[in-house]
């Protein structure tokens, strides 16, 4: 009997049909399944991220959260604290890209100290985003936009990575749900590079159909396609322009990928290649290695000037998961959140970043995969053999292999929090799923009539699409953010914004892509010496010491937010008068400070 997953797969691909000329051909494209699934997976992500959670969370809570939809250009995704710097990156990208890249390493945040862009994953692939539109409104509207899209990339690559290999549209659509909507992805709301891993399965699903490969049928010459092998690389290198947050590993991943195809070309005998894939493999791979260059050498500068950003091997282990992390969700999962915050708190510190629940469904599919699939055992085999290790990584210090990568892989000592790898494992559970929902529609198909073979398929494999998609709804929150203070744009540049601290500062940088002036706050998973060292003193401004570090620095004036200050050891401040060297302003409720 004839793979009917496969049929479909070869019927999708569009450079084996030739749609008419003119108005016709317009509309066959825009029928085509890649568009329509691209369109869809924005649609969906509308819904799952923005639209439906509201309204689930009402009827879940038994109206205790009556619904409310978020405003995109006003609230913003998550607690407002990570989101924000989040939201600044991309603006900050966009700003650099106007001005010809000058200055983007440096930033207008993080001042006096340099490439400070580098101290954080630095979303630059987006920045083109960040050319339209200015000011707090604008990056708060622009990020909601990009967090929404994330989730439908996520979805959109899982989706054309499955049907690549092999499987049919509802198994692939499973694939890209369970990618896209796993439960530990909530426990990073407020990391956008962490969420954003779209481009690793759409760059792997490019690269395997320009070289003409799936899983059911091998490699075939004849379906080798130099122009989608070159786009691969490129959408790589972007995935990697995001960050080494995920890209890191990525990148590892790709080479062996590339080192077991080198392999496999010379196990079967080095059969000829088509000469514009080899010349479109080195052109990419060198556009993707330098690109890695690029970004790589950046971090590597800040390694050289603050050997601290290392990660010691006891800091990972406050931040690993536990074995048991794999059943537990993030407080955001509508599902679970509320039923698992005991098992969270058993976590420990940062216990929403070391929940790695992949999700119940997506296990059950997983394990049904091993034995029912249109995969082969031998495939099955391997996916189960990658996930193990894949897991054990994940756990961090509570695993017997991550100490490996941290010792020898290079990069791999500078990360905080290992169970960011569980991405690898999701995806191969995700594609061991996918093998055993393509395999149930074979068997539906198998035992019906023809004329209800289709039907069959549907009664049995859509459901278990809406169970990955139910158990994937998000509870987020949406946090009003005021725009800039008064106070703070009439401040003259460089200044300082008090309360300055890990919990404020990614607010200033919100408020600051109102122009972008050159200011000492900023939040990175790394305080320099220097920059730290002027927060800690400021907190007993005016006093000789916090003079003398703001003339150090040319630092020409200090904001004090009268209610951010309040029960802090900045609120001294705001009793300091003006003085030799000092003036004072009270612009609203708040405070500036000129420094002479």
């Amino acid at each position: 009997m004839a793979d009917l997953a496969t049929e479909e797969v070869t019927e999708a691909r569009p450079e084996e049909v030739e749609p008419p000329a003119g108005r016709g051909r317009a509309i066959r494209l825009l029928r085509h399944e890649w568009v329509v699934a691209a369109v869809g997976s924005v649609l969906l992500a509308v819904v799952m991220t923005w639209l439906l959670p509201p309204y689930a969370s009402d009827l879940v809570s038994g109206g205790v959260k009556p619904a409310s939809i978020g405003d995109p250009a006003h609230t913003i995704v998550g607690d407002g604290g990570d989101t924000a710097a989040q939201a600044w990156l991309i603006a900050w990208g966009g700003h650099a890209l106007r001005h010809g890249l000058r200055g983007l390493w440096d930033t207008n945040a993080f001042y006096p100290g340099k490439d400070g862009l580098a101290l954080n994953d630095t979303l630059l692939g987006y920045a083109p985003a960040g050319l339209f539109g200015d000011g707090v409104t604008a990056t708060i509207l622009r990020y909601n936009v990009m967090f929404v899209l994330v989730f439908a990339l996520a979805f959109f690559g899982g989706y054309v990575l499955v049907r690549q290999l092999g499987a049919d549209r509802v198994a692939g659509a499973v694939a890209g749900a369970a990618l896209a909507y796993a439960p530990w992805r909530y426990g990073h709301v407020g990391h956008l590079n962490i969420l954003s891993t779209g481009g690793i399965t759409l760059a792997f699903a490019m690269l395997a159909r320009g070289h003409g490969w799936s899983m059911t049928r091998g490699f075939r010459p004849e379906r080798v396609r130099p122009g989608w092998a070159v786009a691969g690389w490129a959408v790589a290198a972007w995935q990697v322009s995001l960050g080494f947050g995920v890209g890191l590993p990525f990148v590892y991943v790709l080479a062996l990928a590339c080192l077991a195809a080198g392999v496999g070309w010379l196990v079967r005998g080095r059969p000829r290649l088509p000469r514009l894939l080899v010349l479109g493999d080195l052109a990419g791979g060198l556009f993707f290695a330098a690109t890695t260059l690029f970004f790589a050498y950046a971090y590597q500068h800040v390694r050289d000037l603050y050997p601290d950003v290392l990660r010691s091997w006891g800091y990972v282990g406050v931040f690993s998961p536990v074995p048991r992390s794999l059943l537990v969700a993030p407080g955001y999962s509508l599902p679970w959140g509320t039923l698992h915050t005991a098992a969270r708190a058993a976590l420990g510190n940062a216990d929403n970043e070391k929940a790695l629940l992949c999700g119940y469904v997506l296990y059950l599919l997983a394990f049904g995969g091993m034995f029912l699939s249109i995969w082969s055992v031998r495939q099955r085999v391997l996916l189960l053999a990658g996930t193990v290790p894949g897991v054990l990584c994940a756990l961090g210090t509570h695993g017997p292999t991550y100490r490996l990568l941290y010792l020898y892989v290079p990069g791999f000592d500078g990360g905080r929090t290992p169970g960011r790898l569980i991405l690898w494992p999701t995806i191969l559970l995700a594609v061991l799923a996918a093998g055993f929902v393509a395999g149930l529609a074979r068997a539906a198909r198998a035992v019906t009539l023809p004329q209800w073979s289709a039907t069959a398929a549907r009664v049995v494999t859509v459901p278990l699409l809406l169970l990955v998609l139910l158990e994937g709804l998000p509870d987020l929150a949406h946090v009003t953010e005021p725009g800039e203070p008064a106070a703070m744009a009439a401040a003259t540049a460089p200044f300082i914004v008090l309360p300055s601290d890990d919990g404020f500062d990614s607010t200033a940088m919100l408020w600051s892509t109102a122009g972008f002036p050159t200011m000492v706050n900023g939040v990175a998973s790394y305080n320099t010496p220097d920059r730290q060292a002027l927060r800690d003193v400021m907190q007993s401004f005016p006093s000789p010491a916090s003079l003398d570090q703001l003339h150090r620095f040319g630092i020409h004036s200090v904001v004090v937010l009268r209610d951010r200050v309040a029960g802090t050891p900045f609120e001294a401040a705001l009793g300091v008068q003006t003085q030799p060297g000092i003036t004072r302003q009270e612009i609203g409720p708040d405070v500036l400070f000129g420094i002479g």
